[in-house]
């Protein structure tokens, strides 16, 4: 698995840097789930189960000084590969670390001779809506109320690679 190293912004703010996620990050990423996600949260049980899932699944952390700011996970499905999970934590975002973090989804899923890169988005999510697009993503579908108890839609999204 190939990390790139983000440059630092030229506005004085500590470098980031993308590393492999590991069982010690676990603790970690379940607060930073309930704090971005509330309801949808993953749980140290469900973050144990993705990393149990490698080589299949491969997963990174963004750092901001030692501090994991960020993550993302891939599933390589074959031709099909799928996005997991990619966040930031609010303090962090405004950065280009979610940027960082799709590239580095993007080239995964390249490296892994996938044709294709499926994602799902809360229809509420607008941040992530604009992200998935600006990195080319297109909606495909729509999952209604797949977000329980919310009753929020599901957007599917699709990036031919």
């Amino acid at each position: 698995m190939t990390l790139p190293q983000t440059a630092q912004p030229e506005t004085g703010q500590p470098s980031t840097a993308l590393r492999e996620m590991t069982w010690r990050d676990i603790p970690v990423l379940a607060l930073l789930e309930l704090k971005l996600f509330a309801d949808d949260a993953w749980s140290e049980q469900t973050w144990w189960a993705e990393l149990a899932g490698r080589p299949r699944r491969a997963y990174v952390v963004s750092e901001i000084g030692g501090a994991v700011v960020g993550y993302a996970g891939v599933d390589h499905g074959g031709e099909v590969a799928d996005v997991m999970t990619i966040a930031v934590a609010s303090a962090a975002q405004s950065r280009g670390l979610g940027a960082a973090l799709m590239d580095w989804l993007i080239a995964e899923a390249r490296r892994g001779g996938a044709r294709n890169l499926m994602l799902e988005v809360r229809a509420d999510n607008d941040a992530a809506q604009w992200l998935y697009s600006k990195a080319g993503f297109v909606m495909t579908t729509v999952r209604r109320r797949y977000y329980q108890p919310a009753d929020v839609d599901a957007q599917i999204m699709r990036l031919t690679l």
